[in-house]
């Protein structure tokens, strides 16, 4: 006789990852796929989940191709979907130019026309960071709590 087992949340994750252009078209293109992919599993389109992701993936990914961009060299977005959490990874070719990550964070001056996009992804991440990518290059990860949302 077996013992009764205790519900557990499934351990699946689903894992999407894809190489885009460095351009302003590479970097639209990957957030119409994030919310693409995000729909056909399970997180609907307009929900606060995807509504958010598609901002994260949109600045994250503007990041990249403005201050990350190698020529010759593409960019890569990663979606992890588990149970608990929305991971996402933007990748790039510059090491070099690094964000200084959360703790860092500069307020941008009132008058500037940038600088507010790390500010944007600090308000809306439950955490984020920077990590260095093998062999070469930087990933800037945003993760996202399902639980509550």
């Amino acid at each position: 006789m077996r013992p009764a087992s205790t519900p557990r949340s499934p351990v699946t994750a689903r894992v999407f990852v894809q190489r885009f252009s460095s351009t302003p078209r590479g970097a639209r293109l990957a957030r119409h796929l994030a919310v693409q992919r995000l729909h056909a599993w399970g997180v609907p389109y307009g929900s606060a989940v995807s509504d958010t992701a598609a901002l994260l993936v949109a600045e994250l990914t503007a990041n990249a191709v403005t201050h990350g961009r190698v020529p010759g060299r593409d960019i890569e977005v990663l979606l992890r979907l588990d149970a608990y959490t929305l991971r996402i990874d933007v990748s790039d070719s510059r090491g070099e130019c690094r964000p200084a990550g959360p703790e860092g964070t500069a307020v941008a001056a009132p008058d500037a026309e940038g600088g507010r996009g790390l500010l944007l992804v600090d308000a809306l991440a439950d955490r984020w960071g920077v990590l260095d990518r093998v062999p070469v290059g930087k990933t800037v990860r945003a993760e996202l709590d399902l639980r509550g949302r």
